[in-house]
């Protein structure tokens, strides 16, 4: 079980790893973003050797509010978090599809990452995202060519629960419409509605429980990383979540695989 750095945020990235050692999680997530020592790979290898704490997975900076993080060129975001990632010794990179204003970004996206792939070994994931609603409700087109991953030629996906409530969507359904192209997780819970929530495990609507059954099941062998929004708790409080979720997701990935009801 992972934890992903912005689940500590507002606190720092340093903070994310020693909450990671003092809590007994497996490995760090890094969320590349507003911390500056996130974006510095130096500074993070210390973080993990000190913490005796793995670094398994890297997040490139591919959020709306990360677009200069590493430069304003998606590709060198990319070439930057494989470097990263090879550094740290994590196999995943986790990315967002383009924005449809990255209309060249966007053209070569599915053979760009192939190339990645091919040339780095890593496993580029692609994360679910959601539609972007307007005050009335309607849609408005804010990725391309969709926030729907597994509309796109891509190998590997990554499933966040959150997203997946905000899209209307079932995540243990995706998990099994998936199957062997889902090759990351963000742990998380969130209801069927227009906010992205980033809820613990089992405070939403997803199924966080069911999901995690479903990974016993299909033998899934890639990362769980914990990706929840803790903004607002006190420090006290928020070990308290992320201790709470660590024990939740290990119960239901420790529990006997049976076939779930389909």
């Amino acid at each position: 079980m992972v934890l992903s750095t912005s689940s500590v945020y507002p606190e720092s990235t340093a903070a994310g790893f020693s909450l990671a050692r003092e809590l007994g999680y497996d490995g760090i997530e890094v969320m590349v973003g507003v911390d500056p020592a996130s974006a510095d790979v130096d500074a993070v290898e210390r973080l993990s050797e000190y913490h005796e704490v793995p670094v398994c997975a890297v997040h490139a900076p591919t959020l709306l509010v990360t677009q200069r993080v590493w430069g304003p060129d998606p590709w060198e975001k990319l070439d930057r978090a494989a470097m990263a990632a090879h550094q740290l010794g994590a196999d995943v990179v986790v990315v967002h599809p383009p924005f449809r204003w990255q209309r060249s970004y966007a053209s070569g996206f599915t053979d760009g990452l192939r190339r990645l792939e091919e040339t780095t070994g890593l496993t580029f994931a692609v994360e679910n995202m959601y539609p972007w609603r307007g005050p009335g409700g309607g849609e408005v087109r804010a990725y391309s060519p969709s926030w729907d991953c597994a509309a796109l030629d891509v190998a590997h996906l990554t499933l966040d629960l959150s997203h997946a409530a905000t899209a209307r969507q079932s995540s243990v359904q995706l998990v099994r419409d998936w199957g062997e192209r889902l090759a990351h997780v963000h742990l998380t819970d969130g209801t069927n509605g227009a906010t992205d929530e980033h809820l613990l495990p089992g405070q939403g609507d997803q199924d966080a429980a069911g999901v995690l059954a479903e990974l016993v099941a299909m033998r899934y062998g890639g990362h769980v990383s914990l990706e929840v929004k803790t903004r607002g708790m006190s420090r006290a409080e928020r070990e308290e979540a992320l201790a709470a979720s660590l024990a939740f997701t290990r119960q239901h990935l420790a529990e006997p695989a049976q076939s779930p009801t389909r």
